[in-house]
């Protein structure tokens, strides 16, 4: 466990709230004054718009099409090692029945690493994770949110990133959303169908969102993976700010936060990173 990334971590937790906070109030002053000297452009989506679409991404099985494109930066692996990832992650639901969707997660990594491995530089793709999820299109009784189904691991990772083997399992969704607050987790569990590596894998994601009204949210979570195997952990905290606006006529969020890992399977993982998220909406109209 690495116990002295925690005073690093808290103190730009602190900074991370105080300069969205500034920055929030800075664009309202800077919209008011702009708004007197120039001419309306593409108007922005209401606050009720914004808040309704930044609940739906709190909603890992929503009935919205998403496209997020996550960059991640990592180090220090070794001595000096790091790793650029960059993560399309298309999100898009189909609906089967007047009481049913289906929700496709994709996450395709494109990587740019150097001494990951050590004294190695490699560019190219990672492996795709593919998930479905069934789930009912109105909560239950209680409130509950969740969804059920398939998750699989294809083999499209460039040669020393990839694992080049194929990998099935399933995959669950739970969660609540009351007021400002989801609470949920997302698990998917991951077994190697044959190839030169042993896959069984338990993936875990709980996570905790705050909305602060006009689609801004405070978002926590962890990235949690074990192997079963090795008796390995990787254990990513993630804490971050995002916000709903427009881009012209276009509907996008913004995400940027920070990550700490708390533990790696490696004595080379890495120990600190940042993540910058820009996500492409599409609403229902």
């Amino acid at each position: 466990m690495k116990r002295k990334h925690w005073i690093t971590f808290l103190t730009a937790t602190f900074l991370l709230g105080a300069s969205g906070l500034a920055c929030a109030q800075q664009s309202a002053t800077a919209t008011a004054g702009q708004a007197a000297k120039t001419p309306a452009a593409a108007a922005p989506a209401p606050a009720s718009d914004v808040d309704k679409l930044a609940q739906q991404l709190s909603n890992p099985v929503a009935a919205l099409i998403s496209v997020p494109f996550q960059y991640n930066y990592t180090r220090t692996w070794g001595d000096d090692g790091y790793q650029n990832r960059l993560n399309i992650q298309p999100v898009v639901p189909i609906s089967i029945s007047t009481d049913w969707n289906v929700i496709s997660r994709t996450i395709l990594p494109i990587i740019q690493q150097k001494d990951v491995r050590p004294g190695e530089t490699q560019f190219g793709l990672g492996d795709t994770v593919q998930s479905f999820f069934f789930s009912p299109k109105p909560p239950t009784s209680s409130g509950l949110i969740w969804g059920v189904g398939p998750a699989m691991l294809l083999p499209t990772g460039t040669d020393g990133i990839g694992a080049d083997t194929w990998a099935f399992g399933p995959t669950v969704v739970l969660l609540k959303q009351t007021g400002p607050w989801t609470i949920g987790v997302l698990a998917n569990q991951l077994w190697d169908t044959g190839g030169p590596a042993d896959i069984n894998s338990l993936f875990v994601q709980p996570f905790v969102t705050r909305a602060l009204g006009k689609g801004r949210t405070i978002i926590f979570n962890t990235e949690t993976t074990y192997n079963w195997d090795n008796d390995q952990w990787s254990i990513p905290f993630n804490l971050g700010y995002s916000k709903v606006s427009r881009m012209g006529h276009q509907l996008v969020s913004n995400y940027i936060g920070l990550t700490v890992f708390a533990d790696t399977p490696f004595d080379n993982g890495p120990d600190w990173g940042i993540r910058y998220t820009f996500t492409l909406l599409f609403p229902k109209k």
